[in-house]
């Protein structure tokens, strides 16, 4: 059995537990807000997301003291990336939905209100009948 007797592997070994927890910390809210998502749970994808941002500004801090004293091993690294893909790919999939969700408000409210007062070429939209001067 091999025991870890330099400085450097102790450091390396007490760098990859301390990095690991804020890590998987922001995976469980990653996998959280996915739920929330798929399931259109407002209370819990509110709570997941504010749950990801505070694991994410953990995760940050560790990784950049990490980063600043000797570096992130790659596995680490890895995940984080992989982490971070998951958040853009998440984003973009709210922001989907949040333009979807728009533009059916937009119709909605258009159905409502009556037709615009204006054209798409910008001139005024008028009844046939319409223009006439009486006298």
């Amino acid at each position: 059995m091999h025991m870890l007797t330099s400085h450097d592997e102790q450091r390396a070994v007490r760098q990859v537990a301390e990095l690991e927890a804020p890590l998987v910390a922001v995976e469980t809210q990653l996998a959280a807000l996915g739920r929330s998502i798929h399931g259109n749970d407002i209370a819990a994808l509110d709570q997941a997301a504010q749950g990801l941002h505070a694991a994410l500004a953990a995760a940050v801090e560790h990784f950049g003291r990490a980063a600043r004293s000797g570096g992130v091993p790659p596995v680490l690294r890895h995940r984080l990336a992989l982490a971070g893909g998951q958040v853009a790919a998440q984003r973009e999939a709210l922001a989907r939905a949040t333009a979807t969700l728009d533009r059916a408000i937009d119709v909605l409210l258009q159905r409502q209100t009556g037709p615009a007062l204006y054209s798409a070429g910008g001139a005024a939209d008028r009844a046939a009948n319409t223009g006439g001067l009486l006298a």
